[in-house]
């Protein structure tokens, strides 16, 4: 195990220097259900820098949702480890999983020469740790993966069984909504307000007389908004709906609208 406190140098010297640290937490939306919490790790990597006299420079969070793809925190803090040259660099994080979830994320931290305290597996990685820590480290690091994979395979199983059941497997699309139908099951249905216009999306842009920024404004014009935050529908958004299926009706629990 490596003393947090000191490094070795070439003339064998144990020197004592100061650490500056970076701290990461991260959950997904399914695990802080289940009672895990980015303050529960915050709490815990605070409490191990202030044991180990170690300075922590910035905070990074992520909260991974199913909605969202990548990791905004794991990426600044990438940038901010790339901007910072003190001599002795640190990050402290619970444990690999929550840190690493696939092999890419691995050679990005080891080109950044950043020694990481994984605090409840009690070790601390560097360049300089013995090859077996790497070794166990990199087997961790692949069953971080192995669990991401098998995750996402259990997701797409999800997906896939309720659409044979004939039930939409996610929110509903812009011009649908969410409801319960009569048997008690949470399906999809037209939207009475964005309905109509989505139905007036495809009928103006079937003319030919209007190019997709047009068609953007004029839906605008007509309400054509994200009924939760008002905020406007990209244009973006507006391609994929004239691009998806399910609007002409080819999904079971769907009608056309």
């Amino acid at each position: 195990m490596l003393n947090p406190n000191c490094t070795n140098r070439g003339d064998n010297q144990a020197v004592s220097r100061p650490i500056r640290a970076v701290l990461y937490a991260r959950v997904s939306s399914k695990e802080q259900g289940e009672g895990f919490s980015i303050p529960a790790q915050q709490a815990l990597l605070r409490q191990y820098a202030h044991q180990k006299n170690i300075s922590i420079d910035a905070e990074f969070v992520d909260l991974e949702t199913a909605k969202e793809t990548g990791r905004t925190g794991f990426t600044a803090m990438l940038a901010h480890l790339r901007q910072r040259h003190t001599s002795r660099r640190a990050l402290l994080v619970e444990k690999t999983d929550r840190l690493l979830r696939n092999l890419k994320d691995y050679v990005l931290l080891d080109e950044l020469d950043v020694e990481i305290h994984f605090v409840k597996e009690n070790v601390i990685i560097t360049r300089d740790s013995r090859s077996s820590d790497k070794l166990i480290h990199g087997i961790r690091v692949i069953l971080a993966k192995n669990y991401i994979d098998n995750l996402s395979e259990e997701v797409k199983k999800g997906l896939r069984t309720k659409a044979s059941q004939g039930l939409y497997p996610s929110f509903a699309p812009p011009g649908y909504m969410n409801t319960t139908g009569r048997d008690g099951r949470r399906i999809i249905a037209p939207d009475p307000i964005l309905g109509p216009i989505v139905t007036k999306l495809f009928e103006w842009f079937a003319t030919g007389q209007y190019s997709l920024k047009a068609v953007a404004r004029k839906a605008y014009e007509e309400g054509f908004r994200f009924r939760r935050s008002g905020q406007r529908i990209p244009i973006s958004t507006l391609h994929k709906i004239l691009r998806k299926r399910i609007y002409v009706g080819e999904f079971g629990a769907c009608q056309a609208l």
